[in-house]
């Protein structure tokens, strides 16, 4: 298994940028909506400014926190604890919630490139999964039964 490193450190590297990418996205859509000074439904337009920031900080922080521990995962070449493979699958889901909406609001170009960092993080799931030894009695018993007789017919 010597791909599963650098999967896991392109996967982490990949998911920085995208993070990065995300807040300076909210931060364009806080500074389109500072501009205009319109309201939506009633709702005020500095809420509208605050809640967007909040939704890029977070979003940035979460697809931080998932490449830090796919950093960590390949840094280490170690499979991922129960807590860190619950964020990474969380984070599998997103990308895969969020490439069904996308397909239709922007474009498949922007379909693409989600299903790619989704494929990224599945494929480090996948490589870091457990692994199965086969015990050395079991080999043993393809012939006989457990206690060295022959298996009925």
């Amino acid at each position: 298994m010597a791909a599963r490193r650098p999967i896991a450190l392109t996967t982490a590297v990949v998911l920085f940028a995208e993070a990065v990418g995300i807040v300076l996205l909210h931060s364009v859509l806080a500074a389109v909506l500072e501009g205009q000074h319109m309201s939506l439904a009633g709702l005020d337009p500095e809420m509208m400014i605050t809640g967007t920031w909040v939704l890029g900080g977070v979003s940035g922080a979460y697809l931080a926190l998932c490449g830090a521990a796919l950093a960590v995962v390949g840094l280490r070449d170690r499979a991922p604890g129960r807590w860190l493979r619950i964020l990474l699958v969380s984070c599998a889901i997103t990308h895969g919630v969020l490439g069904a909406v996308v397909v239709g609001l922007v474009g498949w170009t922007a379909f693409a490139v989600l299903m790619v960092v989704l494929g990224l993080v599945v494929l480090s799931l996948i490589m870091y999964g457990p692994e199965r030894h086969e015990p050395a009695g079991e080999a043993a018993e393809t012939a006989e039964g457990p206690a060295g007789e022959p298996r009925p017919v």
